[in-house]
């Protein structure tokens, strides 16, 4: 249990911690703070915060679990800004989407007081984005990677654990490194070329025409398309050379295709497609990941 929730961003994936963690009874009052004063203030009328708060530094005052749900472009500032009032007792995560960056921004802001930090990286979201559209169940049944310094606090790290456990997800460790590697492959490039696909559409003549024939399968593939794009804008800067080395390995694979049309190979095409379909019937969401560590 804890006293109060210093929550740091106040947008679905912020809002949705808050809603949950009140469900479970783990927390018992929710002061948040959101850069922008209305949307602070409508989280407030929706019920996802108890007050409000006028700084990031004042919401964490008197926090004993502090949240950080900004833009990972945000959270070295973000950090700077609630120094002061960090204590070693006090929790403090992130929700962002890569990790190297975030704790080389921990450990520029926080310093000596990097032990609270634990970055989070819980696998959820939609492609919607405001507090509007925060849930409770966001998290429910999803996987949550954890990737501790070496400085972070064996007792806070536990506590993440227990929280983000209670929360009704599957808790695992990676390092900062092998998580933005592995998300640039099965995160970042997809919603890469989920934008490509819809400019690659818009910019030909007949791109309404295209658009008004396309169904389910079109729009399933697209789906992450609509995603923030300020938040993706950043999420694939500082995840640059990773989601780089992924294209380079997306393009040899798309190359094999045009090879066997270009040449008219009908076997070569018809065992790329067996080979995709084989692996992807196969495919069972985080079915694989049974081990705690990954370093």
């Amino acid at each position: 249990m804890f006293e109060q929730l210093g929550l740091i961003g106040c947008g679905l994936m912020g809002g949705s911690f808050a809603k949950a963690l009140k469900r479970a009874g783990l927390v018992n009052r929710v002061v948040g703070y959101s850069k922008s004063p209305s949307t602070t203030e409508r989280a407030r009328q929706l019920g996802v915060i108890d007050v409000e708060a006028p700084s990031a530094l004042l919401a964490v005052a008197g926090a004993d679990i502090v949240l950080v749900a900004v833009p990972v472009a945000a959270t070295e500032a973000t950090l700077k800004a609630i120094k002061h009032l960090v204590t070693p007792q006090m929790l403090i995560m992130d929700v962002g989407s890569t990790k190297a960056d975030v704790v080389q921004a921990a450990r520029a802001s926080l310093r000596d007081q990097i032990g609270s930090f634990v970055p989070a990286h819980p696998i959820a979201g939609r492609e919607v984005s405001g507090v509007e559209h925060s849930d409770a169940d966001l998290y429910t049944g999803k996987q949550v990677i954890l990737t501790p310094t070496e400085r972070t606090l064996t007792a806070q790290l536990r506590r993440a654990e227990e929280v983000w456990s209670a929360l009704g997800c599957r808790v695992s460790h990676m390092s900062p490194e092998a998580h933005d590697a592995a998300f640039a492959a099965v995160s970042h490039l997809p919603h890469m070329l989920a934008f490509s696909m819809m400019n690659s559409l818009t910019q030909q003549v007949r791109s309404d025409e295209l658009l008004s024939l396309a169904g389910p399968g079109f729009r399933d593939f697209t789906r992450i398309a609509a995603s923030d794009p300020k938040m993706w804008r950043d999420v694939l800067r500082a995840n640059r050379d990773e989601v780089l080395a992924q294209t380079r390995h997306f393009k040899d694979a798309l190359a094999q295709f045009e090879k066997a049309l270009q040449g008219n190979d009908d076997q070569a095409l018809e065992d790329l497609i067996t080979l995709a379909s084989h692996t992807r019937a196969n495919w069972r969401m985080g079915a694989q990941r049974t081990r705690k560590d990954d370093h």
